[in-house]
């Protein structure tokens, strides 16, 4: 993620536009930090430079003031000309070289190192400003062209140091020592100040990115964490990697549907939100009970309820946690007057069989099942009774060793005839827990 700086005001004054330093609308957080340490270092050559001068001549020694006002010039002209173009490549480059030359040009017009106090030291301040505005690599030429300018005055200093000509300004020696002082004191605090602001900035941009990042990673788990309120686990992660056509076929599942008895005629005498707060109740420990027994619940109808078992591998023993589930869901509303405060009940219909399960639609999609144990299920569970629990035979077939079933009774329904269903009563000599606790 890129940090974006503020947007610079464009019909702001001059001392606003100063101010910002040229920052453009989507600037980076490290660009925006590379105008301002520029426009920084410009500011304190410049100050450093009149106060230079002046102390200078307050000590005693006259010389010529062009090539200091001439620096002064340059680089007040090419701020200007900054502000005007917003030509940030130029105006580095081209302010580096004023720092690396000016220097050197400053102490030729006085003399040699000695006699100008070592200000040469102050074109250090090129290659320091290349590794902060350019980076490391494209400092090297900045570094090695002021070792360049260094030697070539030295070799100059040297061959006329016993030269019989008279220097071009005399430096009182006392003067000279104060401005050793003075320049190595002051490049070094800027070197010093620039250096510790960058840092203390890059500092803050990463702090910034690194909140930025774990707001975004906060979002994405609280997106992944209402993804998996809706779909199960393995079909979120394939749908978070793009698979375009998400349907699986499963030769075996277990499907069970929970209508509410007379729903329509309760929630007639309540408001919106008491009827709300009913169903939230009672799905939501429903939902509790199906996740407890490594169940999936597909979805609410309505007033009904679905739930599958054998879609997923949190429970290989799926049909009889389907089970549990249902007689669980007859405890809780038969004793559990905190979630059941109408008086509810249900009716139960249970189906074995294969089904069809996958993700439709692209807008509001739902994870769904479809086939015939699905419609089966649904339609036993239209024929059942308030309390009851109906089981086809598959179902019946399976788990009757352990559960407790009345003798089948032939249901006449739509679309597949007569079929015998059993009414689940509960498992055979299970302690009261085990409602709950799949096996």
């Amino acid at each position: 993620m890129t940090l974006v700086a503020p947007p610079a005001i464009h019909n702001a004054g001059f001392v606003e536009r100063l101010r910002t330093a040229g920052v453009e609308p989507g600037d980076s957080a490290e660009l925006q930090l590379n105008k301002q340490l520029l426009m920084f270092a410009t500011g304190l050559a410049s100050a450093a430079s009149m106060s230079w001068l002046t102390i200078y001549w307050a000590m005693g020694p006259q010389f010529s003031v062009t090539w200091p006002y001439l620096f002064q010039l340059a680089m007040a002209g090419n701020v200007v000309l900054y502000i005007l173009m917003r030509n940030f490549n130029f105006f580095r480059v081209s302010q580096l070289t004023l720092f690396l030359f000016a220097p050197f040009a400053i102490q030729w017009a006085i003399g040699n190192f000695i006699s100008a106090s070592g200000i040469v030291l102050w074109g250090l301040l090129a290659p320091v400003g290349a590794i902060l505005f350019f980076g490391v690599r494209e400092s090297l030429a900045w570094f090695f062209a002021w070792i360049f300018l260094i030697v070539l005055s030295g070799i100059f200093d040297y061959l006329l140091a016993d030269s019989v000509s008279k220097p071009l300004i005399t430096v009182p020696v006392a003067t000279s020592i104060v401005f050793f002082v003075l320049n190595f004191t002051a490049v070094a605090t800027m070197i010093y100040v620039l250096l510790r602001f960058s840092t203390k900035e890059k500092h803050k941009a990463q702090a910034r990115l690194e909140e930025a990042h774990q707001q975004l990673q906060t979002e994405q788990d609280r997106s992944e964490k209402l993804l998996l309120n809706v779909l199960p686990a393995p079909v979120a992660l394939r749908l978070k990697n793009n698979e375009q056509s998400i349907a699986d076929g499963f030769a075996d599942a277990t499907v069970m549907f929970a209508d509410i008895v007379n729903f329509t005629q309760v929630a007639a005498n309540m408001t919106p939100g008491q009827v709300f707060s009913m169903l939230n109740n009672v799905f939501s420990a429903f939902d509790d009970l199906a996740d407890q027994l490594g169940l999936e619940k597909i979805k609410t109808i309505g007033d009904a309820y679905m739930v599958a078992g054998g879609i997923n591998t949190r429970n290989p023993d799926y049909t009889a946690a389907i089970a549990d589930l249902a007689l669980a869901m007859h405890e809780v509303l038969q004793h559990d007057f905190s979630v059941n405060t109408a008086n509810l009940e249900i009716r139960v219909g249970i189906a074995t069989g294969p089904v069809v399960a996958g993700v439709v639609g692209k807008k509001k999609f739902i994870y769904d099942l479809w086939g015939d144990t699905v419609n089966l299920a649904s339609r036993i569970t239209g024929e059942s009774m308030p309390g009851m629990i109906l089981c086809d035979a598959p179902t019946h077939h399976r788990i009757a060793t352990r559960f407790d079933f009345d003798a089948p009774q032939t249901l006449h329904l739509k679309g597949k005839g007569d079929m015998p269903v059993y009414r689940l009563i509960g498992r055979k000599s299970a302690p009261a827990d085990a409602l709950v606790s799949p096996r």
